[in-house]
């Protein structure tokens, strides 16, 4: 079997390929591209590529007997995958092998703004200055850090910042409280808790949820000085937002590795004297690069000889060997369960997914396909097909399945259940009609039919007179057009409106909308 090594790995890696007997190595990084599509990409069974390669239709189209892809790293912006889902290539990621790399740098420009290092540094060795007296710091002892995101790597930023006496605040609404409290660390499901900290950094996917997920309001709202970090994605923070922040001096200092769009040679932050910067070198050590080098060969060596699929990010399965009836209910299962997931915004306790009719032949994929769509939402491209299940089991999340007679007239439904660890349960419902049309069909007891594409606000009420024009009105105000609404009434005094608009949903407009005095609950989720 041969494997095509596309861009540069760490020798390491090149090593374990060429010293099993069963595999033909070809380090093809130092090609042209178009040397390396026409020669050597018919040839492989495996590549591994990096950020210098694109998955493409032309990649694709050269890949005549390719089964896997595998990324040395974690983005796959580059991978087109269901590009690859068709052909039935599987792709994967090297997800942790960066994890203490990012974390270090993590605490290096946590260190470097409360010391203020580089200036101090360039003041002395490129200006020549000795002047102590302008480089006072402050200490992180007793000081207050919050962390939004506390999976693999912001747990183990709050582990280190343990070791320097620090108080640590956990923001991450998705996990158990217990994996923050295990640690002696505050757990938090109150955003604001993490906006009064001296010092907050990130360390999540970046989603619809958590793109700017601090903006111009949340820094209004943190304490004069604060210091931000930001070494997981750009957008995280909103940047014109930190530029201001920054400017004013409300903004102590920001240390900054990823930005929104790279490379940043001529950002605006480059120009503030109140950051510390590093051009998105989260994985930039030779312990990292070592790690995802091995860790590629690997996997890439285990799919070639068809043993595993370790992280894989699709379905490891040829499109044409579903059955034709069933893959928009895998599709559909998928969506209502990030739907439900956007919805509930908090840890799942359990999830049940109910079948009726023909598809309940296919429930173990369907519940795979709705435990991706559960965990996406806090996620992001760390959830797969292969790891969906461990990871449920990791988070405490109960999964039940189960089959049951139709009773909803229609020939197949497919029903998802989520309870929170808060006890709140959300219940949807869904079918596919005709060949191809996917619709939700009822949403927690509300019988209506939509397609659950787009960008929804749900929006349910005390069933009273003028509510649909009361909210109408202020969408419009928002500068936000309807294109669909869609209304459920249970016949006890409530409602539930399902309004499909063409603009993203600000949490401004949520606000607005809970504020009516008719409104029950508002959420915006985006599919």
């Amino acid at each position: 079997m041969t494997i095509v090594v596309c861009d540069h790995i760490h020798q390491k890696g090149l090593d374990i390929l060429a010293s099993d007997p069963e595999i033909t190595m070809i380090n093809a990084a130092d090609e042209p591209k178009d040397i390396l599509l026409e020669k050597f990409i018919p040839l492989a069974d495996v590549a591994i590529t990096r950020s210098s390669t694109d998955i493409d239709g032309k990649f694709l189209e050269k890949a005549e007997k390719l089964k896997a892809i595998v990324r040395a790293g974690v983005g796959v912006d580059n991978v087109d995958i269901p590009g690859c889902s068709k052909l039935g290539i599987v792709v994967m990621n090297v997800p942790t092998a960066n994890t203490i790399a990012a974390v270090e740098l993590t605490m290096t420009h946590m260190m470097s703004c409360v010391r203020k290092f580089p200036y101090a540094h360039n003041n002395l060795k490129i200006d020549r200055v000795w002047r102590r007296q302008d480089w006072y710091g402050t200490e992180l002892k007793d000081k207050k850090l919050g962390i939004i995101g506390f999976g693999n790597i912001g747990s183990r930023v709050g582990k280190r910042a343990k070791a320097f006496e620090m108080d640590i605040v956990a923001y991450d609404p998705y996990i158990s409280p217990s994996k923050a409290t295990d640690l002696d660390i505050t757990y938090t499901n109150d955003f604001e808790d993490i906006l009064s900290c001296d010092i907050i950094t990130i360390h999540t996917p970046k989603t619809d949820e958590t793109r700017d997920i601090i903006s111009t309001k949340e820094i209004e709202r943190m304490k004069d000085g604060v210091i931000l970090v930001n070494c997981a994605r750009g957008g995280l923070y909103n940047e014109k937002a930190l530029i201001e922040g920054l400017k004013s001096g409300k903004i102590a200092m920001a240390g900054i590795d990823v930005f929104d769009k790279e490379p940043a040679t001529d950002h605006p932050l480059l120009d503030l004297d109140n950051v510390t910067v590093t051009p998105h070198l989260g994985a930039n050590t030779r312990e990292s690069q070592q790690n995802i080098a091995i860790q590629a060969a690997e996997n890439a060596i285990a799919s070639a000889k068809g043993i595993s699929y370790p992280n894989a990010l699709n379905l490891p399965i040829k499109e044409s060997e579903l059955p034709d009836f069933l893959r928009p209910y895998l599709e559909l299962t998928q969506k209502i369960g990030h739907m439900s997931a956007q919805v509930t915004k908090s840890g799942v306790q359990s999830m049940k997914i109910t079948t009726s009719g023909k598809v309940s032949e296919h429930i173990d994929s369907l519940t795979t396909f709705a435990t991706v769509g559960v965990l996406k939402e806090s996620l992001g491209d760390q959830i797969n097909y292969v790891n969906a299940e461990h990871v449920a089991v990791e988070r405490g999340m109960q999964v039940e399945k189960e089959t049951a007679l139709s009773g909803s007239g229609f020939e197949n439904m497919v029903t998802l259940r989520l309870t929170t660890q808060n006890g709140n349960v959300f219940k949807i419902s869904g079918t596919v009609l005709g060949d191809s049309a996917q619709r939700i069909v009822d949403i927690d007891g509300y019988a209506l039919e939509l397609e659950p594409k787009g960008n929804l606000i749900l929006f349910k009420n005390n069933d009273e007179p003028g509510v649909i024009g009361d909210v109408g009105r202020l969408i419009a105000a928002h500068q936000v057009n309807i294109a669909d609404f869609r209304l459920g009434r249970d016949g006890k005094g409530h409602a539930l409106a399902v309004v499909k608009v063409d603009n993203t949903v600000t949490k401004a407009l949520i606000e607005d909308l809970e504020a009516l005095d008719a409104c029950i609950s508002a959420r915006s989720v985006a599919i």
